[in-house]
């Protein structure tokens, strides 16, 4: 069986915590797109991690975690964050490494820093990752396959014809010293051998365990809002963040899966440019965000401060429905008990209309929420496991949310660690 948690929002909606819970019961955990320009914050027995590109469910030793071919393998990265969990006491995870994964390139940071700074004001607030630039690769059929790796010819001559083509543009538009091609196939021998104990025909393996009746579990990055297609564009990242890529971004047929579980925040919140209908500001935001997540809402990858805002009713609909949601895991509740009262965004008012419907980037623009006020519970909920013994306005929020956004709410997160959990 295959079950994929993916995020409705923004991203930052907790799905760390959801698949290192849900990892107790799964055989494989797969990244199936992104790269490590963003993190999934856990607290479990072993401490508290971010982590960037291993799947959250790194932590269990009957698991293996693999890297799909979707994902912008930032091999460094990686490696780096294997040594970092091993040395603080996690047992050596099992990590595959498919051979068909594209590596992310020093020269996609630097092309992200440079066209960042290039842009100045209308820049997209990236990670400066290298992601865009990776994704334009791999689409431009110039990217590298960890496969490539280990043929030297096929290696020396793409590094030649990449290089002619990257200099030119970093001399010409960015006025940057050129690549020099020796120290590039340096590093992609340096990649190689750090890479060569993990790589593996992926989609086999996965399709083995499937027909063994094992369960899979697919693990999506950032959330619905920041999907390419269906997100704000242009302020989006460079991958598909719906759990409909997962098959593709994984390498299985997309019948398989069967249970695709949307992650929502009790609030909103958001790292980067773009619109943000419920945004909120000043004091307001500042207090949301000083209480939210496990030490307050600041970007896992870039300790950015995020951006704060009330529920939106009308954008996770959107992002549930579009995941293809079967059932939401609603997280942080227990941050908004100190609230008297709690404002949520059932409605976008554009042109003097309001709609339900999430519309696309130009009409967003426009977009002023309209706000329906619920009564706050003004108690802390982050011990109760039972959610019958939720105060009444904290179950009446919940469920509120849950008749707006049209998907059942079968798990309400309460708290950052594992165990912090109330199922419906």
């Amino acid at each position: 069986m295959v079950k994929a948690v993916v995020g409705a929002n923004w991203g930052d909606e907790g799905k760390g915590k959801i698949v290192d819970m849900l990892g107790e019961k799964a055989d494989i955990i797969v990244r199936f797109q992104g790269g490590s320009n963003a993190g999934h914050t856990i607290k479990n027995s072993y401490g508290k991690f971010a982590l960037h590109i291993l799947p959250s469910g790194v932590f269990y030793d009957h698991t293996t975690s693999i890297i799909g071919n979707g994902v912008a393998l930032n091999i460094p990265d990686l490696i780096k964050e294997i040594n970092d969990i091993v040395s603080k006491g996690v047992p050596m995870p099992k990590i595959l490494v498919s051979d068909r994964a594209q590596i992310v390139m020093p020269y996609h940071q630097l092309f992200d820093a440079c066209e960042e700074e290039r842009l100045g004001g209308k820049a997209f607030g990236s990670t400066k990752s290298g992601i865009a630039p990776f994704y334009s690769d791999k689409y431009s059929k110039i990217g590298f396959q960890v496969s490539e790796l280990f043929d030297e010819e096929v290696l020396v001559e793409k590094v030649e014809r990449v290089c002619e083509l990257k200099n030119i543009l970093l001399q010409h538009l960015y006025h940057k010293a050129p690549i020099d091609k020796n120290e590039l196939l340096e590093t992609l021998h340096n990649y190689r051998d750090m890479i060569a104990p993990y790589v593996a025909d992926t989609a086999v393996i996965i399709r083995e365990a499937l027909e063994a009746d094992k369960t899979v579990l697919l693990e999506g990055q950032l959330g619905t809002l920041k999907d390419t297609d269906f997100g704000i564009y242009p302020m989006v990242t460079s991958s598909s963040t719906l759990a409909g890529y997962g098959a593709v971004g994984a390498g299985i047929p997309p019948y398989e899966i069967k249970d695709i579980i949307a992650v929502c925040k009790a609030y909103s919140s958001a790292v980067g440019a773009g619109a943000f209908v419920s945004e909120i500001f000043g004091e307001e935001a500042d207090e949301l965000r000083k209480r939210g997540g496990d030490g307050g809402e600041f970007g896992a990858t870039t300790g950015r401060p995020r951006r704060m805002g009330w529920f939106d009713c009308v954008a996770s609909r959107y992002g549930v429905k579009m995941q293809g949601a079967t059932e939401v895991a609603l997280t942080v509740i227990d941050v908004l008990g100190y609230l008297d009262e709690l404002p949520v965004c059932v409605g976008y008012e554009i042109d003097g209309v309001v709609t339900k419907e999430f519309p696309n980037t130009t009409k967003l623009a426009k977009a002023k929420p309209v706000y329906e006020v619920l009564p706050g519970w003004k108690e802390d909920v982050s011990e109760i496991r039972e959610y019958d013994k939720l105060p009444e306005n904290c179950r009446k929020y919940i469920e509120f949310i849950e008749k707006e956004i049209g998907v059942k709410i079968t798990m309400v997160s309460n708290g950052p660690r594992r165990e912090d959990i109330i199922y419906r």
